[in-house]
């Protein structure tokens, strides 16, 4: 019998857990040769998820929960999950039912083969998701992909099945700020992709708005590429030129029309506020990474447990 440990992150949650547990342990039941193992992390929900989580533990002693003493984040959840598994295969899951359980036996018979490591799922479409939002995140995969060296598949979800030793090499990485999925891409390890159609949640509503995901994509891009940084030295470099480039005109023409004036108040103080803009853009780029290392050089915990079952 080999042990699947199920890390399931959880905020705001109490419609879902009993929702998502049976729908889960309804697919493990055919697979008979896994013993499961839940870790439920709730980070710092304000409903009763804790209470829901309690009740399944009392129900089943396979279920363990985490409990924050605030809400740190979904990546810090993520993060405690796989450090309490202890399971030969470890799977992350969202309770929300947007991740099929009906693809874990499929993605535990891959991983069987031992040619894989890990096995992802990817969404092929985004039906029930708004626009925008979908727009949006599409360009973030082609952006990413294109200044970063990491590559991050499309669609991807944290959904997937790993090998103990690729969650090792993922637990190694201590860095306080975490974007699981570029971490998961930078590790290595094969990994295989499921796709499946996009599915709606089962009950409640998302936390995820479209100004939270942007700030997340921002992160990401800045943990896994110094492409903003060299934005910065080449938009630097470019004012340069140009502003000799001007002042050797401003001469040469004082030098051919004697008496000239150089005219234009108005283009002179865009001119200035172009610049200035510039120079507070890259500042502000600066101190993104700037920022990150400050948070980690404080060496602050990535979460902090207030009760663990």
């Amino acid at each position: 019998m080999e042990k699947l440990s199920i890390v399931v992150p959880c905020f705001n949650e109490q419609e879902t857990i009993p929702l998502f547990y049976p729908a889960v342990q309804k697919v493990l039941a055919k697979m008979p040769k896994v013993t499961p193992e839940y870790w439920f992390v709730d980070d710092g929900s304000n409903d009763n998820t804790l209470i829901e989580l309690k009740k399944l533990h009392e129900q089943d002693k396979h279920v363990h929960y985490i409990s924050f003493s605030r809400n740190f984040g979904k990546e810090s959840a993520i993060y405690a999950g796989l450090s309490a598994a202890t399971g030969d295969y470890i799977v992350l899951m969202d309770v929300d039912l947007q991740d099929p359980p009906e693809l874990l036996p499929k993605m535990y018979k891959i991983l069987q083969t031992g040619e894989y490591d890990a096995v992802g799922c990817r969404r092929v479409d985004r039906k029930g998701e708004g626009k925008f939002k979908s727009f949006l995140s599409n360009q973030f995969y082609k952006v990413i992909n294109r200044i970063s060296k990491v590559e991050i598949v499309s669609g991807v979800r944290d959904y997937r099945m790993m090998t103990r030793q690729m969650v090792n090499a993922v637990l190694s990485m201590k860095e306080y700020s975490r974007f699981s999925k570029g971490i998961f891409a930078w590790v290595g390890f094969k990994t295989k992709y499921l796709e499946y159609h996009n599915v709606e949640r089962v009950a409640g509503e998302t936390d995820w708005t479209t100004h939270k995901l942007f700030k997340y994509a921002l992160g990401g891009i800045a943990d896994f590429s110094q492409a903003p940084l060299n934005l910065a030295v080449w938009i630097g470099t470019t004012s340069f030129i140009l502003s000799i480039i001007g002042l050797l005109v401003v001469i040469v023409r004082k030098l051919i029309v004697p008496g000239s004036s150089i005219l234009g108040w108005a283009s002179t103080i865009s001119i200035i506020l172009l610049i200035g803009g510039l120079q507070l853009l890259c500042i502000g780029i600066i101190g993104r990474y700037i920022g990150k290392i400050y948070l980690q050089v404080k060496e602050r915990p990535i979460y902090i447990v207030k009760e663990k079952k």
